[in-house]
C-alpha cells in the first residue's frame, strides 16, 4: 500500500521545516518525499539564503515542485548575502531563535488562506529538532508538530545529558588547560547505553569555560524543548540504537525510527517516479564525473574522503591529510568544497597533485549516497556527521572517523566501540599516522573486520526498510496514522 490517506478532499497538508544547513535539509527532504508519496500535500520551507543557493546549484526551475509538493521561504534574520558558503552556525542559531517565528506564522496564515484549490489547509508540521520555534505556531493552530532528529539517538542522548554534566560540576571546564591536561579523559559511567564513554566523546559544545556559552545552552535548550513535540522521528534503526532509544522514550513523546531514510525511499517509491526524484537538495553544484571515474576502479579499492558541509579544517591539516593519502598508495576520491579550509582557499602542494594524479580524483561536491553505494568504494574517511554515518552504514562501507564538532565525537565513539564499523583518527594526526590508518582500513586485518561488521549492519538496515514487516517501514505508517493524521479539520487563523 502506498497512500495512507483516505480518498477524500482536501488531503492532509504537512509543512516541512529543516534547520538551514545541508545536513539538515537532506534528511528532511527525504522525509517530505515519503509523506508526499503517502498522500500528503507538502510545503517545504527553506530560508531565503538557502533557497537562493539551491537555485544557483540546481538551476532556476529546480524548485518548481509539483502540484502536491511546493516550496516556500522565510528569512533567517541575518544580513542578506549572495555568498555560496555555509553560514556561521552560532550566528544562524541565535538569529533564528529570535527572528523566525513571526515570519513562519505569516507563512502558515498565507497557506491557510490561499485562494488556490491546489493548496489545502495546513494539518501538521514536521520540523527539525534544532528549529523548535515551530512548536509555538503548531500549538496556536492546534495541529501536530513532529520533530525530526538529524542526530542519531546517541548524539541526542549526548546533548540531553549536558544538563546533568552541568549539575555534577563537570561542565563548564574550570580552565582552558582542561582541554589538554587529560581532564577530557574523565569516564562517564551513568548515561544509559553509553557506559564507559569519556567527556571528550560527548558533544563538542561542552568544551567551554563559559557557563553562558551560547551553543552549549542552545543545543541543550532545543533538545529539552523537544519534549513538547507530538512525536520524535529518528533517522536510524532500532537494532542500532535500541537501548538509548528506550532510555530517551521514558521522558519524551512517542519515538519512531524510520531510517535509513534513503533506503526507505528506495523501497517505498518506484524508481520511475520522476516527479519526486527530480527534487533534490544539494546546496553546491555536483561536480560531474565522480561515478564515471569510480567505474574505472576495482572493487573496494577507493578511499572516499569527505568532511561534510559544515566542518572547517586548518590549512596544515589539509596538507597532512593530502600527504597521508598520497603515501598510502591507495586510490582516493576527495571532496574539497570551496569553504573547507578556514580563512583560505584549499591549495594543495603541486607535488601532491602530480604524485597522485593516476589514482586520485579531487572534486568540489558529489552525490554522496551514490558514491558510497558504488562497488569501487572500500572505505570512507569522514567527519562522522550523522548523515554520513548512517549513509556509510547503509552502503556497508567501513569508516575512518575524524570528528570535529557537535555530535561527531559521539558518533565516532559508537562507530568504533559499539558498532564495530569505524576506526578513529586523532584530530592532530600527522601524515604518517594518517597513512597507517588508511592502509589499515583498506588492507589490514582490522579493516577486514570492520568491513565484515559494516556489511552485517547494511543487511539489518535493508531488512528494517523493506515491506511488509521492516521496522522502519512499519514505523512510517504508524507515525502517519497515529500522529500526523490526527488533525484533519479545516484550520481557522
Amino acid at each position: 500500500m502506498d497512500s495512507l490517506v483516505p480518498a477524500e478532499t482536501p488531503p492532509p497538508h504537512a509543512v516541512c521545516v529543516p534547520a538551514p544547513a545541508q545536513g539538515h535539509i537532506n534528511p528532511m527532504l527525504k522525509l517530505a518525499k515519503l509523506l508526499n508519496h503517502k498522500g500528503f500535500h507538502i510545503t517545504f520551507v527553506n530560508t531565503e539564503y538557502n533557497h537562493n543557493r539551491l537555485l544557483k546549484s540546481r538551476g532556476p526551475n529546480s524548485l518548481n515542485g509539483t502540484t502536491t509538493f511546493g516550496f516556500e521561504t522565510i528569512p533567517d534574520g541575518l544580513p542578506p548575502s549572495d555568498a555560496n558558503v555555509t553560514q556561521d552556525v552560532p550566528s544562524l542559531c541565535e538569529s533564528s531563535k529570535k527572528n523566525c517565528l513571526d515570519p513562519f506564522r505569516l507563512l502558515l496564515s498565507k497557506l491557510n488562506n490561499t485562494s488556490s484549490s491546489n493548496v489545502p489547509p495546513v494539518t501538521c508540521i514536521v520540523s527539525d529538532c534544532f528549529w523548535s520555534f515551530t512548536l509555538k505556531a503548531a500549538k496556536e493552530l492546534n495541529i501536530p508538530n513532529v520533530l525530526l532528529s538529524t542526530t542519531g539517538a546517541c548524539g541526542f542522548m549526548g546533548f540531553l545529558h549536558c544538563r546533568t554534566l552541568i549539575e555534577k560540576g563537570l561542565v563548564p571546564l574550570k580552565d582552558l588547560s582542561d582541554l589538554t591536561n587529560g581532564y577530557l579523559n574523565t569516564v562517564i559511567d551513568w548515561i544509559p547505553g553509553m557506559e564507559g564513554i569519556e567527556l571528550k566523546n560527548l558533544p563538542s559544545f561542552i568544551r567551554t569555560t563559559d557557563p553562558d556559552d551560547f551553543m552549549m545552552n542552545f543545543c541543550l535548550g532545543e533538545i529539552e524543548n523537544a519534549r513538547n513535540a507530538s512525536a520524535l522521528i529518528f533517522n536510524t534503526i532500532y537494532d542500532l540504537e535500541g537501548e538509548i532509544l528506550e532510555a530517551v522514550s521514558s521522558t519524551y513523546p512517542p519515538i519512531y525510527t524510520i531510517g535509513p531514510l534513503q533506503l526507505l525511499l528506495n523501497h517505498e517509491i518506484p524508481a520511475d517516479d520522476n516527479s519526486l526524484s527530480a527534487i533534490k537538495s544539494n546546496l553546491w553544484e555536483e561536480q560531474p564525473g565522480c561515478l564515471e571515474w569510480l567505474d574505472t576502479k576495482e572493487s573496494n579499492s577507493v578511499v572516499y574522503v569527505n568532511f561534510g558541509s559544515v566542518t572547517v579544517i586548518k590549512e596544515q591539516q589539509l596538507v597532512e591529510l593530502a600527504w597521508g593519502l598520497a603515501n598510502s598508495k591507495q586510490n582516493f576520491l576527495w571532496i574539497i568544497r570551496p569553504d573547507l579550509v578556514n580563512c583560505n582557499s584549499a591549495i594543495l602542494p603541486p607535488e601532491f597533485v602530480s604524485e597522485t594524479k593516476e589514482r586520485s580524483l579531487l572534486a568540489s561536491w558529489c552525490s554522496q549516497e551514490q558514491v558510497l553505494n558504488h562497488p569501487a568504494v572500500g572505505g570512507f574517511l569522514t567527519h562522522c556527521g550523522w548523515n554520513s554515518t548512517i549513509e556509510s552504514l547503509s552502503g556497508g562501507v567501513p569508516m575512518l572517523c575524524w570528528p570535529f564538532l557537535a555530535d561527531q565525537q559521539t558518533n565516532c565513539w559508537f562507530c568504533e566501540n559499539k558498532w564495530g564499523i569505524g576506526l578513529e583518527i586523532e584530530s592532530n594526526a600527522n601524515r604518517d599516522e594518517i597513512e597507517r590508518s588508511v592502509r589499515e582500513l583498506m588492507e589490514g586485518e582490522k579493516g577486514k573486520q570492520i568491513k565484515k561488521k559494516a556489511m552485517e549492519w547494511k543487511s539489518l538496515a535493508e531488512k528494517a526498510t523493506t515491506a511488509p514487516n521492516g521496522s522502519s517501514h512499519l514505523n512510517l505508517e504508524k507515525v502517519v496514522k497515529e500522529v500526523l493524521l490526527t488533525s484533519r479539520s479545516s484550520i481557522s487563523t
